[in-house]
């Protein structure tokens, strides 16, 4: 499979490469990462080839949009597309001398809330370019307006109604009328939010970040039907579900960004069965698994180091039998309804 295919994002002129590059873990997600280590895993992806970077003012507070200039910068604007993300704006903390956020081991120490009107998406907007050092990006995404992250049904239904009758989703119509961004997407971790989007809004793409992996493909009941209907594409922002089928099915993994629990373990363990029947490095079926889905145009791991970023290139080059497919249907360890990716005619099955 070519890392490097450029993909048209839904009926848009935003193009992004089949491997792209996610900035969570540069925001610091697990561990503080040294700033050489970073800039050298994003030069690398960057003269290996991957042509989209994802990233985010929630990745570090900042710090993974800061990292992301500090690189990308200083290349050919040419050369990359880039996305990063709305809903959030940050403030000085009452307490800046002690202040540590919760999520982020090394990110930096600015207060976050939640915000999707008007006014502060273009504020979120102007401040990740100052970030970045860009004066412009090629898309904006709406982030994490779902359950999980808005805690309540009530928080949920603000910030959509903030998105639609305080205007929050026409300043993004507008930058993108404008020509200013070339598409509009929303970040999705969970089933549910695609139908309530797009019972609203006009977006280009979505990035599910855990609903459709290797492990799990519970979007295919429903949700990426309508966005297949519609034309809609879909980034697959997590391909590793949040790191147990890259580091591998081991006490201590995490999926779905938490502990594994023993029974994920397992599944985890007779998927990375099977793939050692076939030759095939676990990592490499869980990057190339999503191209089955016809709306599915990029994957973008989130490496965090060099020998990460050669892995990625070399597990998408890896050719992958189509009696793996089968045998993983057949085992029941991806469902039968999951299309794939078959050697031949670039199709699915």
């Amino acid at each position: 499979m070519d890392p490097f295919l450029k993909r048209k994002v839904g009926r848009t002129a935003f193009e992004v490469t089949q491997l792209g590059m996610g900035g969570a873990s540069l925001g610091d997600a697990r561990e503080s990462i040294p700033e050489p280590q970073a800039e050298a895993a994003l030069d690398a992806a960057h003269a290996g080839g991957i042509g989209y970077f994802d990233t985010s003012p929630w990745y570090g507070n900042g710090k993974s949009e800061l990292r992301f200039g500090r690189v990308l910068r200083t290349k050919p604007r040419s050369s990359f597309v880039i996305s990063t993300k709305v809903g959030r704006l940050y403030s000085r903390p009452a307490e800046p001398d002690t202040y540590v956020h919760p999520r982020w081991l090394g990110g930096l120490p600015f207060e976050p809330r939640f915000d999707y009107r008007h006014d502060a998406i273009l504020r979120s907007y102007e401040t990740s370019l100052a970030r970045l050092g860009l004066n412009r990006v090629d898309a904006l995404l709406i982030h994490d307006l779902d359950p999980r992250h808005q805690q309540t049904e009530e928080n949920v239904r603000r910030g959509l109604d903030q998105l639609d009758k305080e205007n929050g989703f026409r300043a993004l119509a507008d930058l993108r009328s404008r020509g200013e961004i070339k598409a509009i997407g929303a970040g999705v971790n969970h089933i549910g939010m695609i139908p309530r989007f797009l019972e609203r809004f006009d977006i280009d793409f979505f990035l599910v970040a855990m609903p459709y992996t290797l492990m799990e493909q519970e979007a295919l009941d429903g949700e990426l039907q309508m966005c297949a209907e519609r034309g809609i594409s879909i980034v697959i922002g997590a391909p590793f579900a949040s790191g147990i089928l890259a580091r591998g099915p081991a006490p201590g993994a995490l999926y779905r960004y938490n502990p594994a629990e023993p029974d994920v373990i397992a599944k985890a363990q007779r998927i990375g069965a099977a793939c050692a029947r076939h030759g095939v490095p676990l990592g490499a079926a869980a990057l190339q698994f999503p191209f089955g889905h016809p709306s599915i145009v990029s994957v973008i791991p989130g490496p965090i180091a060099t020998e990460e970023v050669r892995m990625n290139f070399a597990w998408m080059r890896t050719t992958i039998p189509d009696a793996l497919w089968d045998e993983l249907k057949a085992e029941g360890l991806i469902r039968q309804d999951a299309p794939t990716p078959r050697l031949g005619n670039g199709g699915a099955g």
